[in-house]
């Protein structure tokens, strides 16, 4: 691995650092000195708290559950399921707990002046959507307190996925409206979240590679090591560089209970159900948890090993970047401790290794025409895929500072390389070779939360912090080429967060983010793009900055559940595609390369509603930036388009509990978007930024409480925007695409406390059809048929 010196900060960035971060100081003062403002912990009589558990029915601990209490106070149960409120006035209050697939539960409770008061909960299984913590957004928080669009999905929903397909794109393709659905390869290329570029996290550890986008990194650990999955939609400033679509945050495992040790064993196999020669695949996954005193831990190791994997007609795909014949590693260690009930220290080790070996070799076929398919034969290459990524974490939680404030800092270091198919001849480059893309990143995250109290209108609290990041990201070929060279960027960003509980009902955020960066690039040569260094110019490097300071505000109504209305308005920062720009240049100094950043203005209006035994929430987006990265086919490569860009669309959600054994829900989602070119005219954005519409729906059965079976139904539709040009054939990215319909089963089974089995067949009804990125990129190479009927049997012990 190679060793770096992180980069001094710039003078002039220290200073408008520092303008910003005591502009965020004075104005903290002045709130709390402010005499119309009163902080939770400045009234002395307000010694009184509420604490206790929450449950699930067979008496297990419930963690992120929510509890709250009439007047607006919150908190939200750890992984022993356990929960405080402080700072409460004695006197009869309403409590409910509720948690996202439990029904909530309200009780009456008598809190007695200067005393402590403690209730258990128990909730039985149910429905209930309305509510759920969402910890992406910095502070555990409900759903109802939260002005945009977020889906979740929790450990359930992940192991029912899991059950038909082990790759976290998948599983989020077939879940999340507005995210595109996945391509059945080793990246992610095309699978944009409401037409722009998403954020990916780890536990808040950042995965993407905005400065030159790889396409890897949503599928950078195994659903094995997942708690939960949260997307939170829209451009948002609370993260930085690369959220102009939103963000997912991956969340692990907590351990759970008391136990000193326990654990799950699993093992698998797959294979194609019509044509099993050669696609015989296994999965091994190891968790271990415990407990001891004030120490938690969680280790999991799991090996994924995918067969050959062939289309409904028998054919092997040996797509570039493909999942046959692929080997997973991931390694996952969390230890937590606790030194008292207000503090806990955390740190976490994560390793993602993903690689292709494969017997076959593609014979190209002919797009629109001929699939293309695999053959026996050898790659001259180095297994493509990602050869490793790695993920550290040091974080510290403090929930009992002055003023009733808390405190989390985190400290990550991460470690990404991602290695493309050894390609005869490049398009951009001259002879054979293989890419790879290398980023190394590492940071602090500093976040702040004081309460606070507006005289009778209502409590609210301020968070605030700051985000260090450093990241240098590169792109180079195996034989030592450079083709694109080090991005040196240190991210210093200050930022303050708002919420008002106005009237209890209304909740009222706002926020602002000022973003201070610098890339530093040294002098390089683009790579040659013939014989003896022809079309190679050398550019004399620089320092680019990037400043901006970006807002949010929103309002959502939360007293009736039958119609919980939001509005908000985002915006977004990114460097987007830097590299791509970069080793395009054609002027030799760096200060004449156009880099400007991307300002994304998100502008959504949307609401949740239960009647009974519905769920339903919807949304309506309009998302708008003056310079964009619309990657068009120029001269046979994809080049940026520095254009203004508008992209709008909406989504529809529907749960419906009909019985206690039958459920049913569905979704749907729709984006168009257009880039206006110099000329004034305006241009449909091509199938890498924008998916065609995708429904989604389920019909869940459970006979017996020991068996769940549930179909799934995931349709693409269909998408004409491009002609052909001149030369008769789509320009890369183009391409039509014609509507794709699918079913997926899962069914899972319980034999008593410690067996289980689950049972998962993808392409249920085994149909012959190409994914939507075969059909958009217009590519002969690429133009590859999906996977016929794929089943896959899990066992599992519990102890």
């Amino acid at each position: 691995m190679t060793h770096y010196r992180p980069k001094q900060i710039h003078p002039k960035s220290i200073s408008s650092y520092l303008i910003i971060n005591i502009y965020l100081m004075v104005l903290a003062a002045v709130i709390i000195a402010s005499p119309t403002v009163t902080f939770a912990q400045s009234k002395m009589s307000l010694k009184s708290s509420l604490s206790g558990t929450v449950l699930d029915a067979d008496g297990q601990p419930l963690k992120y559950a929510t509890v709250s209490i009439s007047g607006g106070k919150s908190s939200a149960t750890d992984n022993l399921g356990k929960f405080m409120i402080s700072g409460v006035a004695g006197g009869t209050y309403r409590v409910s707990a509720s948690l996202v697939g439990y029904q909530t539960l309200v009780k009456d409770v008598v809190i007695s002046a200067d005393s402590d008061t403690e209730v258990s909960f128990i909730l039985l299984s149910g429905n209930d959507l309305s509510e759920v913590v969402v910890t992406a957004g910095r502070k555990p928080e409900s759903l109802k307190e939260v002005p945009s669009s977020v889906t979740i999905l929790n450990s359930r929903d992940v192991k029912e996925q899991l059950n038909v397909n082990p790759s976290i794109a998948a599983i989020l393709g077939n879940s999340v409206p507005g995210l595109g659905t996945s391509n059945n390869k080793a990246t992610n290329a095309g699978q944009t979240l409401r037409g722009r570029q998403v954020l990916v996290l780890i536990d808040g550890i950042p995965q993407s590679t905005p400065l030159m986008n790889g396409s890897r990194d949503i599928r950078t650990l195994d659903p094995s090591a997942i708690e939960r999955v949260e997307v939170i939609k829209g451009a948002t400033s609370i993260y930085g560089n690369g959220s102009a679509g939103g963000i997912i945050n991956f969340i692990t495992k907590k351990a759970s209970g008391d136990k000193t040790i326990s654990g799950t064993t699993t093992m698998g196999l797959n294979g194609n159900l019509a044509r099993p020669s050669g696609t015989e695949g296994y999965r091994v996954s190891q968790t271990l948890s415990g407990t001891l005193n004030k120490l938690s831990y969680v280790v999991n190791g799991t090996y994924n090993y995918t067969g050959v994997l062939r289309d409904a007609k028998g054919k092997v795909n040996a797509q570039p970047d493909g999942l046959g014949e692929n080997s997973l590693y991931n390694t996952f260690v969390k230890l937590a401790y606790r030194p008292n009930a207000h503090s806990e220290l955390i740190g976490s080790y994560n390793l993602f290794r993903s690689v292709q070996s494969s017997d076959y070799v593609n014979v190209v076929g002919k797009y629109g025409v001929t699939p293309s398919v695999g053959e026996k034969g050898d790659d001259p290459g180095e297994a493509a895929g990602t050869p490793y990524n790695h993920n550290a974490l040091l974080s510290y939680h403090n929930e009992a500072l002055p003023l009733a404030s808390s405190l989390d800092v985190s400290a990550y270091y991460n470690s990404f390389v991602s290695m493309n198919r050894y390609v005869a001849q490049g398009t951009a480059w001259y002879g054979p070779g293989q890419t790879k893309i290398q980023s190394f990143k590492k940071g602090v995250r500093l976040t702040l939360n004081t309460p606070w109290k507006v005289g009778e209108l209502g409590n609210g609290e301020l968070t605030y912090g700051l985000d260090l990041l450093h990241d240098r990201t590169n792109q180079v070929l195996t034989d030592g080429r450079v083709y694109i060279p080090d991005m040196n960027m240190l991210n210093v960003a200050p930022y303050a967060q708002m919420k008002f509980d106005i009237l209890t009902n209304f909740i009222l955020k706002a926020g602002i983010r000022y973003e201070n960066a610098n890339v530093k690039v040294k002098d390089f040569n683009t790579i040659a793009r013939g014989p003896n260094g022809q079309g190679s110019i050398a550019v004399t490097g620089g320092e680019i900055p990037y400043k901006s300071t970006t807002y949010n505000a929103g309002l959502r109504y939360n007293k009736y559940e039958i119609f919980n209305p939001f509005v908000s308005f985002s915006q977004g920062f990114a460097i987007n595609e830097l590299g791509r720009i970069l080793r395009t240049a054609t002027s030799s100094t760096l200060e004449s390369i156009a880099t400007d950043p991307i300002i994304t203005n998100n502008y959504e209006a949307g609401f949740s509603s239960r009647i009974g035994v519905l769920n339903l929430t919807a949304s309506y987006y309009i998302s708008t930036s003056k310079l964009g990265a619309n990657l068009v086919d120029v001269g046979g490569f994809l080049v940026a388009q520095r254009e203004p860009e508008k992209i709008k669309g909406y989504e529809i959600a529907a749960d419906v509990t009909l019985n206690p054994q039958w459920t049913l829900g569905g979704s749907y989602s729709y984006v168009e978007g257009k880039a206006e070119q110099a000329s004034g005219t305006k241009v449909y954005m091509n199938g890498l930024r924008i998916a065609p519409p995708k429904a989604t729906a389920y019909l869940g059965y459970r006979p017996v409480n020991a068996l769940d079976l549930k179909l799934f139904w995931i349709y693409t539709g269909s998408r004409d925007r491009f002609d052909v040009r001149a030369n008769g054939l789509f320009a890369n990215s183009e391409g039509d695409v014609k509507a794709v319909s699918l079913f997926n089963l899962s069914a899972g089974y319980r034999f008593n406390t410690k067996w289980s089995a689950g049972l998962g067949v993808e392409n249920l009804l085994n149909n012959s059809y190409f994914p939507v990125v075969s059909q958009y990129r217009a590519i002969d190479a690429e133009y590859v048929r999906g996977n016929g009927a794929t089943m896959s049997l899990n066992v599992s012990y519990n102890f």
